[in-house]
């Protein structure tokens, strides 16, 4: 028969093997139809960085979540026009995290940053009830939001920076992935 410290050090073991996937990636900025979407989607294919929006997907190793999550920061209505003015105008506008699944990680624009050494949902929705939710163009917005929760599940501090310098992200080029 097992000691309990037998098994309480196999517990561990098997905890820490756990280790979820961390990834950022850019997708188009949502705006309303018409000219401004043109412009936007026209920014995305131009690879133009300051006007891509930036958002956190987490690949838990759970079996409990087959999916890949993601965490998005926005305003709560970012196809308005009044809200493109007031953003653009550096005033606060009224922001909502957003959480949804993906059924399998982008290909283009996504980037490996990390693992999580806890439980990755756990940790970001823990982060997420702490995040103030008025979003400032520049100051506290998507960027700021995929920073701080990158930061707060892998440690790596300032990540799209780093992106942004690298000639990974330039070349759209991912960062390794598990596949």
């Amino acid at each position: 028969m097992l000691s309990s410290s037998v098994l309480a050090n196999a517990g561990k073991s098997i905890a820490t093997s756990r280790r979820d996937e961390v990834y950022v990636a850019a997708v188009p900025l949502r705006a309303a139809k018409g000219p401004a979407q043109l412009v936007i989607s026209t920014a995305y294919s131009l690879n133009l960085w300051d006007l891509q929006h930036f958002i956190v997907i987490i690949n838990s190793s759970s079996s409990l979540h087959s999916q890949a999550v993601v965490y998005d920061f926005q305003p709560e209505d970012p196809e308005s026009i009044a809200v493109a003015v007031a953003a653009l105008s550096g005033r606060n506008v009224p922001g909502v995290i957003l959480t949804r699944t993906l059924k399998k990680l982008p290909k283009r624009k996504c980037w490996f940053v990390g693992y999580s050494e806890n439980d990755a949902i756990d940790a970001a929705n823990r982060f997420n009830e702490g995040w103030d939710t008025d979003l400032r163009i520049n100051h506290h917005d998507c960027r700021n939001y995929a920073n701080g929760l990158v930061e707060y599940l892998t440690g790596m501090k300032a990540v799209l920076e780093h992106l942004r310098s690298s000639s990974m992200a330039r070349d759209e080029m991912s960062l390794p992935r598990k596949d």
